[in-house]
C-alpha cells in the first residue's frame, strides 16, 4: 500500500461490453467491461462503479487518476492494499 493508503491500478476499459465486470488482464493491465457507451462521462462512471463493486469499497474511494479520455487509465483505490486478496482475484 502506498503511504497515503492508496493503490494505483492500471486498467484497460472496455466499453459497450455485453455485460459490466471486472477480471482478467491484458498487457498487465486489469480489464474492465462496461455497458456503457464512452459518451459524456458514462463509461467512466461506470468504471468506477464497476471497480468498487469488485473490490468492495464505496465509489468515493475510487478515482481515475490518468486516462480520463483513453481506454488505458490509471485508477487510484483508497482502502485496497497492492497485495490484497481483493485485488488478486481479479486478475
Amino acid at each position: 500500500m502506498a503511504a497515503d493508503g492508496c493503490v494505483s491500478i492500471p486498467i484497460r476499459v472496455i466499453p459497450r461490453a455485453k455485460r459490466s465486470g471486472v477480471g482478467g488482464e491484458r498487457e498487465g493491465r486489469l480489464l474492465v467491461r462496461v455497458a456503457a457507451p464512452p459518451v459524456g462521462g458514462k463509461a467512466n462512471a461506470a468504471v468506477v462503479a464497476a471497480l468498487a463493486e469488485a473490490l468492495g469499497v464505496p465509489k468515493r474511494s475510487v478515482e481515475i487518476v490518468r486516462g480520463v479520455t483513453s481506454r488505458d487509465k490509471v485508477v487510484r483505490v483508497a482502502g485496497v492494499a497492492a497485495d490484497d486478496p481483493r485485488l488478486a482475484a481479479l486478475r
